[in-house]
């Protein structure tokens, strides 16, 4: 599905360069549940915005489905990123003047997804994700698990290949983190993609995958044992 090939990524801090990458060589297969790891400054977010290809990459080559769109002009990889990404963030990032059914419905706007098809989807994917009776609520009217969840049927809502979520639990108390890790393994057993970073260990431990990063480099992945 995709495929990184010595992907290096330096950022300018005046007279300074910073590696935050360094000959990144990864392939993620469909249907993968994989965690990014690794301590602070590690790397982790960065290579998780190159995937989803939010920042750019100083040197090397991004195949999706074979195809190398490294070069493409910022439209296409924009028109790539709706159609084929959804994305998670730990602050949840969503429009606070929004109702949780227009929140969702967002991304399918700017697919061209026509109007009732867009609010059918989004009432499917909230009712999914147990939030029926929460679809008027503006996200200040709900918790920190639910507006998470809105964030999660959000990401689902153009049917993307992956999922990308950045430290998706790290704003919620224990049991809530719970309901969220639970509802991605359930999207990744219908067939979802799912890339995720985490700094926690129990939570590393749950996906099929775990890639290891120190200081901008790929450690080499361990095969993960099930009891």
């Amino acid at each position: 599905m995709i495929r990184l090939t010595n992907i290096n990524k330096e950022y300018d801090l005046g007279e300074t360069k910073v590696s935050a990458l360094k000959d990144v060589s990864l392939e993620i297969g469909r249907g993968d549940y994989a965690a990014i790891m690794g301590p602070s400054g590690s790397g982790k977010s960065t290579l998780m915005h190159i995937l989803g290809i939010l920042d750019t990459i100083s040197s090397g080559q991004y195949y999706l489905e074979d195809y190398d769109i490294t070069s493409l002009p910022d439209r296409e990889q924009a028109r790539i990123r709706n159609q084929h990404f959804g994305f998670i963030f730990q602050s949840f990032n969503l429009f606070p003047e929004l109702s949780a059914l227009e929140n969702v419905m967002l991304p399918m706007s700017y697919a061209g997804v026509p109007w009732t098809r867009r609010k059918d989807r989004a009432r499917d994917l909230l009712a999914e994700v147990g939030l029926e009776h929460r679809m008027t609520h503006l996200p200040t009217m709900m918790s920190g698990g639910e507006q998470q969840r809105v964030a999660i049927a959000r990401a689902l809502s153009n049917d993307p290949d992956l999922i990308l979520a950045d430290e998706p639990t790290g704003n919620l108390p224990s049991d809530k983190g719970e309901e969220i890790m639970q509802i991605l393994e359930g999207f990744n057993r219908k067939g979802v993609t799912v890339v995720m970073v985490t700094h926690n260990p129990a939570q590393g431990e749950r996906a099929d995958r775990v890639i290891r990063l120190k200081d901008g480099v790929l450690l080499p992945e361990q095969e993960v044992v099930r009891a």
